[in-house]
């Protein structure tokens, strides 16, 4: 089990300091701006919550990558308590066993806890990128993320997932090579091309 709550906090903090202007702003992620990153997070929110209560249905079934998300009014208020419900809900030991699902993959409930954390580690930092903001992911969190990752490498898990990884020496900080194996090249800032990361 890891404690999401922590790193949950890290997101919101990161979002909260987002200005308007930036909402526009690419992102690591081909195809997405700030804006589309923060509606996201959104998304995934509610239908984390619901994976970790093995509340299954259309939130858990839907591929993240079926529409292009978007944020709303009322979206800077909206995502803390968002984040809060995924946090909450994988603080329930009944979480990480059995069998659930999410974007309509049928998962472990502890591989489902360690994609939860990936998605927030690395989202995090397409966010900070984005913005130019410092970035220091929760440690459990981010041992949780590359341990998912490295699994998922050259598994079939990552089909749909991820782009093809980038290459980061292994003797890179543990965050530099969480985001190589997701897709995303360390380098990457504003301004430069991203690779073909999915999100």
């Amino acid at each position: 089990m890891v404690d999401l709550g922590p790193q949950t906090r890290i997101v919101a903090r990161l979002a909260a300091s987002v200005a308007d202007e930036q909402l526009t702003a690419a992102t690591p992620c081909p195809g997405l701006r700030v804006r589309n990153l923060l509606g996201h997070l959104l998304t995934l929110s509610p239908a984390f919550r619901d994976a970790a209560r093995k509340d299954l249905g259309p939130r858990t079934d839907t591929s993240p990558a079926a529409t292009l998300p978007d944020i709303g009014p009322g979206w800077r208020a909206r995502l803390p308590e968002a984040l809060d419900e995924p946090a909450e809900a994988w603080r329930d030991p009944a979480a990480w066993t059995g069998g659930t699902r999410a974007g309509g993959v049928d998962l472990p409930g502890a591989v489902a806890g360690a994609v939860v954390a990936g998605e927030l580690v690395i989202h995090a930092w397409d966010l900070a990128r984005a913005t130019g903001q410092a970035y220091v992911p929760d440690p459990d969190a981010l041992d949780a993320a590359l341990g998912f990752l490295r699994a998922a490498a050259d598994g079939p898990a990552r089909d749909g997932l991820f782009g093809a990884a980038v290459p980061v020496p292994e003797a890179a900080p543990p965050l530099d090579r969480a985001v190589g194996l997701s897709g995303r090249d360390p380098a990457w800032a504003p301004g430069t091309r991203p690779r073909a990361a999915r999100t």
